[in-house]
């Protein structure tokens, strides 16, 4: 299975992410890993998004598909893979399509969590951290910050799901209640049963 999630901040993206590849067996990749690796590794491409982070500016999408790319042909995600955070950009989802088609695939579903914005503020500004013992909010997520981000995310990524639902891939996801009715929803969205197996016609 090849799966993109969508969803904005506070929406519970990374934890779908690693249990919804976990259940389906295919790895959960996310862009922040790859940059990392790549960057950690002084790979050719690591070296060029380190100058584009150092000065920083956004890492232009040739350089960040073409590490999306090289991932994607490691062995491991050969039967599948769950990108988390990307494709950020209309952009970006096309040349993943090329991609994927230079490498004999395509994605088989584009799952967006949603959760309307007041939710998405009350998560996010709820989250609280230890500072010299005491629990502290972090300064981006304080409520006019998230608002702010939640802007951005509908500026920039938001056009993606459009996109997607354009080619017939996607699936709204109501990414509100429990974690694993959140995920029995991604799962049956993407033609799959709680365990992660193919359901029949």
């Amino acid at each position: 299975m090849r799966v993109v999630l969508l969803g904005p901040p506070g929406a519970g993206k990374g934890t779908q992410a690693q249990i919804i590849a976990a259940k389906v067996g295919v790895p959960a990749i996310s862009t922040g890993d790859i940059f990392r690796a790549n960057v950690s590794g002084q790979t050719e491409l690591g070296r060029k998004a380190k100058t584009y982070m150092d000065a920083g500016d956004l890492v232009p999408d040739e350089i960040t598909v073409a590490m999306v790319k090289d991932r994607l042909a490691e062995p491991d995600a050969k039967a599948g893979f769950l990108l988390d955070g990307f494709p950020r950009t209309i952009a970006q989802a096309e040349q993943l399509r090329e991609s994927l088609a230079e490498l004999g695939h395509r994605l088989d579903c584009v799952l967006e969590l949603v959760v309307d914005q007041e939710e998405l503020v009350r998560r996010l500004s709820g989250r609280r951290m230890l500072v010299d013992g005491q629990m502290v909010q972090r300064d981006d997520d304080k409520p006019e910050t998230v608002r702010h981000r939640l802007e951005v995310y509908r500026e920039q990524t938001a056009p993606v799901a459009g996109f997607y639902e354009g080619e017939g891939l996607l699936s709204r996801i109501d990414a509100i209640g429990e974690v694993e009715e959140v995920t029995a929803r991604a799962l049956a969205a993407c033609g799959a049963d709680d365990t992660g197996q193919p359901t029949s016609d």
